[in-house]
Order: C-alpha cells, then structure tokens, then sequence
C-alpha cells in the first residue's frame, strides 16, 4: 500500500467560470481571474476526484475553492504561486469533507448494527462498500496528520516535487523525506485499521 494506490483514471473536464459565480459575489469579474479559473480547474477538480472518489462533491468542493480565490484581496495584483494556494486549498477542503463523511458513516454503521441486533437484514451493498480498497484509502487519510495527508494526495494527483515544494511551502530537498514519513505513517494506519480483516 502506497501513495500510487490512491490513484484513480478522472474524466474530460469543461470547466466554465460561470459556475462558481453566484448571486453573493460582484457583479464585476476581473479577466485575471477566468484566465485562473481556466487554467487551474481541471486540476483542483482532479485532486478533489482523487481524493473523495466522487466527481459530483469534487466539482462542488472545486467552486468552492474558486469562490474563495475570488474573494481574496490580493488576487488583482498576485504574480505569486496561485496554484500552490488552490491544491492546498483544496486539498483542505477535500480533508474537511473526508472527516464529516468518517462521522456520519460512524453514525450510520452505529444505527446499522443496532438494526441487526433487532432482527433486520443487512443492506447487501453496503457491505461490498465497505470492503472497497478506495474506501478503506480516505478512511486511512481521514486520520492522518493534515500535513500528511496533504503530500500524499498532491503527489497522487500528480505534483512533481517542486510542485510539492511550491504549493505546500517548503524547501525542494525536504519533499523526499516527508513523502517517505508520510507513506510511512499511512502503512501504519492502514495495517493499524485493516491488517486483520485483509488476513481474512
């Protein structure tokens, strides 16, 4: 298990700048900004993809991230890394919606083995669901260190190194060790959370 596993083959993307607008924002849009927007969506809608597995919640959690970019006062004048700031951003946001999903279907597995014990039958499809590799992955990255987590989605979503260095502020010949530690730490939790029910 490795940060190739999370890998997962996206789909065409036709972004339109269009929908991240909505009756809260400005009337007015700075060309700098679809020219962003154009630019980097169909990566920030990768990384999300990779992430969560489900392209509809990717692209919402996209324009979110895009609606934020676009409130930022430095956007106008920025020649700085916008991107860096988008996959982290995202990657944020991805982690968020990770966690809340981990709590509800906490809630969801409680109130499924209370329907057991009364006598009612199990929903079939949810227990292949749960068997899913990708599944297991987010639950894994769901409990890594933010930091953690971060690297390895952004490598999995295909950032070279100096990507990496770039987007998540660090120095280029750190990036190897913290990939290292971070795969490190995911092995861990992955055999820590499934190492006896794979034995099976």
């Amino acid at each position: 298990m490795d940060v190739a596993t999370m890998e997962e083959a996206g789909g065409a993307l036709n972004p339109d700048p269009g929908i991240v607008m909505s009756a809260r924002e400005p009337a007015s849009r700075t060309p700098g900004f679809e020219a962003l927007f154009l630019r980097f969506y169909p990566r920030v809608v990768g990384v999300l993809y990779r992430l969560l597995g489900d392209r509809g919640v990717a692209e919402e959690l996209a324009n979110d991230v895009f609606w934020k970019l676009h409130r930022q006062p430095w956007l106008a004048e920025s020649d700085g890394n916008v991107g860096g700031w988008l996959c982290c951003t995202a990657t944020n946001l991805g982690i968020d919606h990770l966690r809340a999903r981990a709590r509800r279907r906490q809630h969801e597995e409680e109130a499924g083995r209370y329907m057991m014990e009364s006598g009612a039958s199990p929903d079939p499809l949810a227990e292949v669901l749960r068997e899913e590799r990708a599944r297991r992955v987010r639950a894994v990255l769901a409990k890594l260190k933010p930091a953690h987590a971060r690297i390895l989605i952004l490598r999995a979503s295909g950032l070279s190194y100096k990507e990496l260095a770039d987007s998540l502020g660090f120095k280029l010949g750190t990036i190897g060790t913290m990939l290292v530690r971070a795969e490190a730490a995911f092995q861990k939790r992955y055999r820590r959370m499934y190492e006896q029910e794979e034995a099976l």
